[in-house]
């Protein structure tokens, strides 16, 4: 593959489910060896997209195209290259864990068994237990075993670690997804499907969100935390009436503001100075904060 051909290319997706549009004219670029969140409510059209980049759905209309193949017309050169991890995952109950990553390693040219042995000690799964008497946890944990140790180009995360406890969860992300690309940097790249945002705040590089089918923002990770900003000021009285134009949000509490705003920091920042506070402060928001001030409308709270 080109390494300039992006590693996930979607053009005016969309998939309609009886009269309603899961998927309304997506557009979306994946460059390889980074890792890419796509971001979005229930219902937004997270996983039927992720459905349609793996042919499990087949578009209304619009183009699909990974590793610059069409995954319909070649689905083995494409699944070869992949693994995917759903929300929800299930396993041939009469399996042990054992026969359960030999079945899997079956359709693999390459499995990495000393990443098998690593994952299996660190998530403490026994290889003799049936996948049966698994919970739902540790389910999760198998599925992401079997698909970090074929060592894929794409790894495809649908609300990966939802059945995952806390402390397990957090270790996931930051030691099993971070070495998995340190394996093969440039040529490894991670499509996560979350609503965990904060979680995997120090892996995403770009971003898209999506409602009700459509981009609503595309950018990358830091160019949103500098144009993503909430500043703070507190006053030594309470102030009237106040005009910070820009402001996306603006919330009231006494002598308190906080303002949230998007690409004009400085001139909300120069505004509020002008107005001698006692304190004025500025931090950029989260991933999270930046996902919930775009899907919510601007506001002001007095």
């Amino acid at each position: 593959m080109n390494p300039e051909t992006p590693v996930i290319a979607i053009d005016k997706l969309v998939r309609r489910f009886g009269r309603a549009d899961a998927v309304a004219g997506l557009d979306l670029r994946v460059r390889p060896g980074g890792c890419y969140g796509f971001f979005g409510r229930n219902g937004a059209g997270k996983t039927t997209t992720i459905k349609c980049l793996l042919n499990l759905l087949r578009p209304t209309s619009g183009e699909v195209k990974v590793f610059g193949l069409d995954p319909a017309r070649d689905e083995v050169a494409v699944k070869s290259r992949l693994a995917y991890v759903p929300d929800t995952v299930a396993f041939y109950p009469w399996m042990t864990v054992r026969d359960t990553l030999d079945y899997f390693a079956s359709f693999r040219q390459r499995w990495n068994e000393h990443t098998e042995r690593a994952l299996l000690d660190q998530f403490r799964l026994d290889v003799r237990q049936k996948a049966s008497h698994l919970s739902r946890g540790q389910r999760t944990q198998l599925a992401l075993i079997t698909a970090i140790c074929p060592e894929p180009e794409l790894l495809v995360l649908d609300e990966p670690t939802s059945g995952l406890d806390p402390i397990v969860r957090r270790e996931f992300i930051q030691t099993v997804i971070g070495a998995y690309q340190e394996g093969d940097p440039g040529r490894r790249t991670v499509f996560v499907s979350t609503h965990l945002i904060s979680e995997f705040e120090g892996l995403i590089d770009r971003f898209t969100i999506i409602e009700q089918g459509r981009d609503v923002l595309t950018l990358d990770a830091d160019t949103a935390r500098e144009r993503y900003q909430k500043i703070y000021a507190r006053f030594s009285d309470e102030q009237g009436s106040l005009d910070v134009p820009g402001a996306h949000a603006l919330r009231r509490q006494g002598r308190e503001i906080e303002v949230i705003v998007n690409g004009n920091a400085a001139l909300v920042l120069a505004r509020l100075k002008a107005l001698s506070p006692e304190t004025l402060t500025s931090e950029a928001l989260t991933l999270e904060e930046i996902f919930v001030a775009t899907l919510q409308p601007a506001s002001v709270v007095a």
